[in-house]
């Protein structure tokens, strides 16, 4: 297998690792704090994560490209695009239940209700890199 599949594959994984970690991990720990707390501690959580795993699924994407044109091999065009998918999901979807946690001014309900909308979404992102986490393993075999 050649080094830009390798480096696909690696990111990939880091990044279904590291949304994995948010889903099933940190969010549910902040879940357990006051309405308020949990999104004053989301807030700059979602900034930090939100530039890491945009950079990871923006380089995993392209390598997976340079990976198909030396190798010709479909899947890791399909990988790539997983992978990627994360970023119109992200802001299409996403960011409209993003903006409203950033503005403030909810109620505990509202505040826990999205929140927790959050969660369910950013699966979402967890099950896109898993998922081209394993098309990168099937392209390396």
């Amino acid at each position: 297998m050649m080094i830009y599949g390798q480096l696909a594959l690696v990111i990939a994984s880091v990044f279904a690792g590291a949304a994995f970690y948010i889903n099933f991990a940190e969010h549910p720990a902040r879940m357990m704090l006051s309405a308020e707390a949990a999104r004053t501690q989301w807030a700059p959580s979602y900034k930090r994560g939100f530039i890491m795993q945009a950079s990871l699924a923006v380089v995993g994407a392209a390598l997976a490209v340079l990976a198909w044109l030396h190798s010709e091999q479909l899947s890791w065009l399909v990988g790539g695009a997983l992978l990627f998918a994360n970023w119109p999901f992200t802001m299409l979807v996403i960011m409209p239940v993003n903006r409203r946690l950033l503005a403030g001014g909810l109620s505990d309900e509202e505040t826990k209700t999205l929140l927790t909308r959050w969660n369910a979404l950013h699966a979402i992102r967890t099950l896109l890199g898993v998922a081209a986490t394993v098309a990168f393993l099937v392209s390396s075999l």
